[in-house]
């Protein structure tokens, strides 16, 4: 091959897919990578901010004082496509953290391209991590060609919460605080008209305007839900157009109130009581649960359609490649991962369900709520399909909400929504993985 090796090849691949960057990415990769450290610290690269990020350091500090033997340097990047790209240059540029956070969804845009060693499990299992204490759609998806590439942390699925006082009072909760079961798309609409008119409030809300994901995780949702065909292993898409032209309806009568909210103008209709229910994400959990206190109450995405499923994604903990890893080193970056998984119900007090099974039937998780109450979500995930250009942060999601907004809007219709997402959908298989 001209003398190039395929480790080459592949550097250049991700170069070229990195370009965009550039500059400003390889020098930020470079001065992470390059960083004075011990040869005995574990480097470790993480995406997590704000106060996911301050309980992520507590479970590092708490693992060092648990195991002396083991250090820790973290490094925080900004999380999307810059934290991607620079992940990638340095699995490929030979400058890779010994761990680091990717989300699984991601996982098929890098495995395949070497970017990624596999994890050795019965070294996990010496140091107290079985496969089968986590949560079993993880670890199949955590898999290519049969072997393990991502330690599954939690999952973050897509859940309601709803104001308790209110719901109740609506006659919309069941005897053990849950929402009444919902029998159709049609009789959901039914019970949220009736929620209107008992309560002088908004419905729910979901905060999809101008948001690289909200839509796509609503829309994948509720499609799940149907069974409908959405196959993306051949050369072109095959969707089944007409189901996902009814989601797409059902989905603008379920948001009519919410037309043109974003996140944050949702969110804040939701805490200020102006809507006692909203569809969200698990990780604002905290911001709910400081407006509402004990009136907050949470559950998985209701069944609208024929089988429960809920839009989700994990963080995992991945090997980034090294051409000769130290065997020492690699064994303590394996029992700092299995350390970090076990402490799942630290981690689920941000709000996310661990992946780690035991600490989800500990009675430690049943005392947090509504954590606990949504934590059937686990049961029902449904991830985004595993191709090299989706997951969380990516421009695939992106492009499907770019395709929903018109509709959910009301500016356009469904089936131009549906027919743009196809397209958009078939651009992309038609691109080769850089990686």
């Amino acid at each position: 091959m001209s003398g190039l090796s395929r480790r080459g090849l592949l550097r250049g691949a991700v170069y070229g897919a990195g370009a965009a960057v550039s500059a400003s990415a390889l020098s930020g990769c470079g001065s992470i990578a390059g960083s004075v450290a011990s040869a005995d610290e574990i480097q470790y690269w993480t995406l997590f901010t704000g106060p996911d990020g301050e309980l992520m350091k507590t479970m590092t500090r708490n693992v060092e004082k648990r195991v002396p033997d083991l250090k820790v340097r973290t490094t925080v990047l900004d999380w999307g496509p810059p934290y991607y790209t620079k992940l990638a240059m340095a699995s490929a540029g030979g400058r890779s953290p010994d761990v680091a956070i990717m989300h699984l969804t991601r996982l098929a845009g890098y495995a395949p391209g070497g970017l990624l060693d596999p994890w050795d499990t019965d070294l996990l299992a010496e140091f107290g991590l079985k496969q089968d204490d986590l949560n079993k759609t993880l670890v199949k998806r955590s898999l290519y060609q049969g072997t393990p590439y991502a330690i599954p942390l939690d999952t973050h699925p897509f859940v309601v919460f709803f104001d308790r006082d209110v719901m109740d009072k609506a006659g919309l909760l069941t005897g053990d605080g849950q929402l009444v079961p919902f029998e159709s798309p049609k009789h959901a609409l039914e019970l949220m008209d009736k929620l209107r008119k008992d309560t002088g409030k908004l419905g729910p809300v979901f905060g999809h305007a101008n948001d690289a994901a909200m839509g796509w995780r609503m829309f994948w949702t509720l499609f799940s839900q149907t069974g409908a065909t959405f196959d993306l292993t051949g050369e072109r898409a095959e969707i089944d157009e007409d189901t996902a032209v009814e989601v797409v309806r059902f989905m603008a009568d379920l948001a009519r109130d919410s037309r043109t909210m974003d996140v944050q103008t949702a969110i804040a209709a939701f805490a200020n009581g102006r809507s006692p229910m909203i569809f969200s994400g698990e990780w604002d959990m905290a911001t709910y649960k400081t407006a509402l206190k004990d009136k907050l109450g949470g559950s998985p995405i209701p069944t609208f359609y024929d089988r429960p499923a809920g839009a989700s994604d994990s963080h995992a903990l991945v090997l980034p490649h090294q051409d000769n890893p130290d065997p020492e080193h690699r064994r303590r970056t394996h029992r700092f991962v299995a350390e970090l998984v076990k402490s799942g119900l630290t981690w689920a007090s941000a709000g996310h369900i661990p992946a780690y099974t035991p600490a989800v039937s500990s009675a430690g998780y049943a005392k947090l709520r509504p954590q606990s109450e949504y934590a059937g979500a686990a049961q029902q995930l449904v991830l985004d399909p595993p191709v090299w250009f989706a997951g969380s942060g990516s421009d695939f999601q992106t492009r499907m909400c770019q395709a929903l907004d018109p509709a959910l809007g009301g500016s356009s219709s469904a089936a131009s929504a549906v027919r743009t997402m196809v397209s958009q959908i078939n651009t992309l298989m038609a691109q080769p993985n850089p990686a």
